[in-house]
């Protein structure tokens, strides 16, 4: 057996290893990394065993495959093979996607770890999941968490498991061989779990959990949230740790907000104030601003403020959770998102998982999966300071082919306009409007405050004076099916206010598939800027990113006319008065390599 000189490894790893170490139980580990604590192993305990967290199940990776050929499964959208669809990171220039995964059906059941990898976020290698419950304290399931990279380029998990008990309890997990940059094997600490809910610190077992990526605090201690709630009282409950094991939770949250329920998979990361570039999640200074989003009442929804590290509170500049609804990753079918600081590219890159829009969930078990990832996206600040851009990332051009260019026209009123040479089930179109006059708009009622309801009373069939006008995708040959994503604009006061919508009311002829219509105001001044629309179609998803990024929504839609051949893509104005199209860019998608 070949010793490890214990001086070769970085500190704070050796405290880590060395804290998993200490205990009673036996363990036995063949990677070197482990050889660090050796001495302290036989000198104090004997010989002891560490579990690797994927052994058991295994049985479960036989079930038949479903059929291949299905209208509705994505082509660059990532989803595992089959079944039901955490924490993504980068390590040794290789991406890594661990997600939720339920190996056993298609429908939400005992969680594992799902493990995929890629070089480029487009084409992704599956793996074994990485972490199985094979502890009493993940013993019903092993649910959301994060990664965290410590110093040296040391990765770690934080996770809720779901222990013997039926309490959610937070545990811990780290790469069992260093050297793999495919981390295929996790070991778990046998001090698991690291925390849990007692009477004494006052949380409901039943509402504790989703750790996030931690942060290193000035003082050498790291810092992270869990999400909770206490009489309906959303919250960030926080936690230090000098060692990334022993962890105290602090007096107070994070930060809390009433009336908001269970904050399921919190995020905190800071934003610079002045680059589009992301920084790393422990960064501090004056040119940074700090993100705290929540997932709640079926959305994310996102505060913009300040981080004071000395009291470790944060201050949103926006007020609280409930004060601004406006401020969401995604108007429409987009949830549990997750971001991480990509450091090979130097941008942060925001995950978000698209559930099925079934009603009936005999169609999820028929087709054999259910639920995907949204395509990755960059965020950065935008330059108001008050809400996050997005956009997909650039590596998408990868699989962009055959490009559509239409020339600058005008589109009438009452006008369709077919875009022709693109595979409309698999596409990427990118569009822009100018308004020539806005003499004529429609006046904003008071009562319109709420964007969703406003575009399911005048959806794509509503004409006004200056919309509706956008693209109709995954439609049929005679319209009798489209999903319509398109812009209005109102006149308040003295300012003009754009409405973008996702109109999924004629998206299918099929009753067991939700038909919701989804909206969201954009902040663009029409009179001086263009109004972008950019829409990512992949078969039963319609991403839309609306003014540049600062808008977007996501539809999950299931056409039984608009199916391969059958599908066409439409640019369309229902209103009264003329608009520009300046510019009309399409790419077919190739499918991305995902299994």
């Amino acid at each position: 057996m070949n010793m490890t000189n214990t001086t070769q490894f970085p500190p704070l790893l050796k405290s880590l290893l060395c804290s998993l170490a200490n205990t009673n139980k036996a363990i036995m580990v063949n990677s070197s990394v482990w050889l660090i604590c050796l001495s302290a192993l036989f000198l104090g305990h004997g010989v002891l065993e560490l579990e690797a967290s994927h052994h058991v199940y295994r049985q479960l990776q036989t079930l038949e495959f479903p059929p291949v050929n299905q209208p509705y499964r994505t082509s660059f959208h990532f989803q595992p093979e089959r079944n039901w669809m955490n924490g993504p990171m980068i390590y040794k220039g290789i991406y890594h996607l661990f997600y939720q995964y339920n190996p056993s059906g298609a429908l939400s059941g005992t969680k594992v770890w799902g493990h995929s990898t890629s070089t480029d976020l487009i084409n992704w290698i599956p793996h074994d999941p990485a972490i199985y419950p094979s502890q009493l304290s993940d013993s019903n399931g092993c649910w959301s968490g994060s990664a965290t990279i410590l110093p040296w380029d040391q990765p770690a998990i934080l996770y809720t498991g779901i222990d013997q008990q039926g309490q959610q309890v937070q545990n811990l997990a780290i790469p069992k061989n260093l050297s793999d940059p495919y981390l295929l094997e996790w070991v778990k600490s046998p001090n698991n779990p690291l925390m849990a809910p007692t009477p004494i610190n006052k949380i409901d077992p039943n509402s504790f959990r989703d750790p996030s990526t931690a942060w290193l605090g000035l003082d050498g201690r790291w810092r992270m949230i869990i999400g909770s709630v206490r009489r309906n009282r959303g919250m960030a409950i926080l936690y230090r740790s000098k060692d990334f094991v022993h962890w105290t939770k602090a007096q107070h949250p994070l930060y809390s907000a009433k009336d908001t329920g269970m904050w399921e998979c919190p995020d905190f990361f800071p934003v610079s104030n002045s680059s589009m570039n992301g920084v790393d999640t422990s960064m501090l200074g004056s040119s940074i601003k700090h993100v705290l989003k929540a997932s709640l009442n079926g959305h994310d929804s996102y505060t913009i403020g300040t981080y004071n590290h000395d009291k470790d509170i944060y201050i949103p500049d926006n007020g609280s959770m409930e004060s601004d609804p406006r401020l969401r990753y995604d108007y429409g079918r987009y949830y549990a998102s997750k971001t991480f600081f990509d450091s090979a590219k130097n941008r942060r890159i925001l995950w978000g998982w698209i559930s099925e829009g079934t009603t009936n969930e005999t169609l999820d078990i028929m087709k054999g999966w259910s639920g995907i990832q949204g395509f990755p996206r960059q965020i950065w600040l935008d330059k108001s300071g008050k809400q996050l851009m997005q956009w997909p990332i650039a590596e998408i051009e990868k699989l962009r082919r055959n490009q559509v260019d239409m020339p600058s026209m005008v589109l009438k009123g009452g006008s369709v306009l077919e875009v022709s040479g693109v595979n409309a089930t698999q596409a990427d179109v990118d569009i822009a409007f100018e308004i020539p006059k806005l003499d004529k708009v429609e006046l904003l009622d008071p009562n319109w405050t709420d964007p969703q309801q406003l575009c399911s009373q005048k959806g794509a069939l509503v004409g006004g004076e200056l919309g509706p006008f956008g693209l109709k995708v995954l439609a049929s040959k005679g319209l009798q099916e489209y999903t319509a994503v398109f812009f209005r604009i109102f006149k308040d006061q003295n300012k003009f206010v754009v409405l973008m919508c996702s109109d999924q009311s004629r998206s299918s002829s099929n009753l067991d598939y939700d038909k919701s219509t989804y909206g969201a105001f954009v902040d663009v001044d029409p009179v001086n800027e263009k109004l972008s629309l950019r829409t990512l179609i992949d078969h039963s998803v319609v991403e839309s990113f609306g003014g540049e990024g600062k808008t977007c929504i996501t539809a999950r839609v299931y056409p039984t006319l608009a199916i391969d051949s059958g599908a066409h893509l439409y640019t369309f104005n229902n209103g009264t008065q003329n608009v520009t199209i300046s510019r009309l860019s399409a790419w077919s998608m190739e499918k991305a390599q995902i299994s």
